[in-house]
C-alpha cells in the first residue's frame, strides 16, 4: 500500500509536500508504511479499532434514538507536527491562556477592561456565561481556567489560526492518551526510530495542578472528579481521568457541604474533599445558586467555595471567555493586558451585533460559517458554501431576530492529513485541539486531539456529527533523519 496516487488537491497536506514528496518530518513514516502491503496496513487500522472498542472508548451522542453510545472513529495515520512549528503553537496558548485568566479576573473585579471600552459591557452581560454571583471574587491564585482545550486550525498557506477556546469543561484528552498507546502498538519501531514527544504524564499534571491549588489548611489535600453520570457524553473521559489520577469518582448525591466544607459520602463516614475538578455546567452546580431543579450538582457548594473551603476546576464562571462573540476580541484582549500581539492569530470574524457586520454577513451567507455564540459540538451552525437557499434563509431570520447570539468567520480550507479510505489513502480535513493546565505554571500537552471530518469533503470534525480522531505526534527536531533513539535492540512491528 503506497502513496503513489496520493493527491495534496491543492489543499495544504500535513506529511506531504505540493510535489507529492514526503515533508522532513514524515520522511521515516512514509518511508514505513510503503514498505507493507496494504493487507497488513488494513489489518493494524482493523486490530486499533478492536483496541479501543475493548477499551470501551465511547461517547454519547444526544437525542440519537438509535443508540446513545458510540465508539469514537480512529484512524493510525498520525498528523506530525515538528519541533520549530510546535514551539510557536505552545508560546501562542500561553500568551492566550494568560490574557484570558486576567480578562476573567477584571470582568468579576475591577472591570477596567470595560471602563476602557476595549469590550462592550453590554456583551459582557448578555453573555449567558457570565455569572453575576461571582462579582468580587478571586479564585485561589487567581486562576480561573485551569483546564483549557483551544481548537487550532490550519489553513491553505500553512498558517495556524485559533478558531474557539473551550474553557469550561473542556473533553477529549482521554483520547489523545488512549490513541498514544493504541498507536505504540501500532507502530513499535517506528516511535523507536523518531524522537516524538511524549504525552503520557497529563494525568499527574493535572493532578498536580489540582493539589495546588487546595485550600491552604487542607494538609494532604484530597481530590475529586464530579460526573454528571453514565448518561453523560464524556462518562468515559470522567471515569478514565479519575482512573489515572487516582482519585474518587463522584456524582453530586455522593456530595454534601456541612460547616462550609465539602465532604463525600463513604462506607466509613464523610470524607473531606478539598478540591473538585468538576465536568458539569455552571447552571447545574448548585441548586441553592443557579438552577433549582438540578439533581446534578450540591447544595451549599458556591458558598464553601468562596469561602474558601473547597476549591474548583475550571472557576465557575470561566465560560464568559470562550462565549463564541467574546472570542472575537481575544487579540485586543491580549494586547491590552500583556502590551503584545498575539502569536496565534484569530480566523477573521463578523460580529452580528454590530449592524453593520450583521448586514455584510446576511450579504454573504453563501461564502460564511454561522456559529451560535453559545453552542458547541458543530450544533448551531451554518456552513454556507454547503447549506441550501432554504437553510440560509432559515439562518438568516435567526439572525435576525437574536443578533447577539451569532457570528460569522469565512470559510477557511483546512489542512489534510492522509487517512485510511477503503483500501487506500485520501486527504482528509483536520483540526487540534492541544490541551493546557494552567497551575503555578502553564503546561501544554505535546501535542493534542487531531479530529479528522471523515467524509469526503466535509469541514466538520466534531465526534457527534461523524468525525474521529488521530494520533497527534509533535518531534522533538526538525530533522528527525539523525535522531538516534536512545532505546536498544530491534523492536518488531505490529500487525
Amino acid at each position: 500500500m503506497d502513496f503513489s496516487n496520493y493527491q495534496v488537491e491543492g489543499f495544504y497536506d500535513e506529511l506531504f509536500l505540493p510535489t507529492g514528496t514526503p515533508r522532513l518530518g514524515a520522511r521515516t513514516l512514509i518511508q514505513r508504511l510503503e514498505s507493507f502491503e496494504a493487507e497488513r496496513i488494513l489489518a493494524m487500522q482493523q486490530a486499533a479499532e478492536t483496541a479501543l472498542l475493548q477499551m470501551g472508548i465511547t461517547f454519547n451522542v444526544y437525542g440519537n434514538e438509535s443508540g446513545a453510545e458510540r465508539i469514537f472513529p480512529f484512524d493510525i495515520i498520525p498528523r506530525i507536527i515538528p519541533a520549530a512549528e510546535w514551539a510557536v503553537i505552545e508560546r501562542g496558548l500561553k500568551q492566550r491562556i494568560h490574557a484570558l485568566n486576567l480578562f476573567i479576573q477584571d470582568i468579576y473585579n475591577e472591570r477596567r477592561i470595560i471602563r476602557d471600552r476595549v469590550v462592550a459591557e453590554e456583551l459582557i452581560a448578555s453573555c449567558r456565561a457570565y455569572r453575576k454571583e461571582l462579582a468580587g471574587f478571586t479564585p485561589p491564585g487567581g486562576i480561573w481556567c485551569h483546564i483549557t482545550g483551544t481548537d487550532l486550525i490550519r489553513d491553505a498557506d500553512g498558517r495556524f489560526f485559533v478558531l474557539e477556546d473551550n474553557l469550561r469543561c473542556p473533553s477529549g484528552v482521554s483520547y489523545v492518551l488512549e490513541n498514544r498507546q493504541v498507536l505504540k502498538r501500532t507502530f513499535p519501531k517506528v516511535f523507536n526510530d523518531m524522537p516524538i514527544r511524549p504525552v503520557e504524564d497529563y494525568p499527574n499534571r493535572l493532578l498536580e495542578m489540582l493539589e495546588a491549588i487546595a485550600p491552604p489548611d487542607a494538609g494532604r489535600p484530597v481530590a475529586a472528579v464530579l460526573t454528571p453520570g453514565v448518561f453523560n457524553s464524556a462518562y468515559f473521559e470522567h471515569s478514565f481521568l479519575a482512573r489515572q489520577m487516582g482519585i474518587e469518582l463522584v456524582e453530586g448525591r455522593d456530595l454534601v457541604v456541612q460547616d462550609g466544607r465539602l465532604y463525600m459520602c463513604t462506607t466509613k463516614g464523610l470524607k473531606r474533599v478539598d478540591v473538585l475538578y468538576r465536568r458539569i455546567d455552571d447552571d447545574f452546580l448548585d441548586p441553592t445558586v443557579f438552577r433549582p431543579d438540578s439533581l446534578l450538582g450540591v447544595a451549599g457548594i458556591m458558598e464553601a467555595y468562596r469561602t474558601g473551603g473547597v476549591s474548583l476546576a475550571n472557576a465557575p464562571g470561566t465560560g464568559v471567555a470562550d462565549d463564541k462573540v467574546i472570542y472575537a476580541f481575544v487579540p485586543e484582549i491580549i494586547r491590552y493586558y500583556l502590551q503584545e500581539d498575539p502569536i496565534l492569530p484569530n480566523v477573521p470574524t463578523y460580529i452580528c451585533s454590530d449592524d453593520r457586520q450583521r448586514s455584510y454577513v446576511l450579504d454573504h451567507l453563501d461564502s460564511l460559517v454561522v456559529k451560535s455564540a453559545n453552542e458547541s459540538g458543530g450544533y448551531g451552525m451554518l456552513i454556507g458554501p454547503h447549506a441550501t437557499a432554504a437553510e440560509r434563509s432559515s439562518f438568516a431570520e435567526k439572525i435576525k431576530a437574536r443578533p447577539r447570539d451569532y457570528m460569522a468567520q469565512p470559510t477557511i480550507q483546512l489542512s489534510r492529513v492522509p487517512t485510511i479510505v477503503g483500501e487506500r489513502f485520501e486527504g482528509r480535513h483536520v483540526d487540534l485541539r492541544p490541551y493546557v493546565i494552567c497551575g503555578r505554571e502553564i503546561y501544554v500537552m505535546p501535542g493534542g486531539l487531531t479530529r479528522v471530518a471523515l467524509r469526503k469533503g466535509s469541514l466538520v470534525v466534531n465526534s457527534s456529527q461523524g468525525g474521529g480522531s488521530k494520533d497527534t505526534w509533535v518531534l522533538e527536531t526538525d530533522d528527525p533523519s539523525g535522531w538516534e533513539s536512545p532505546g536498544t535492540g530491534e523492536m518488531e512491528e505490529a500487525c
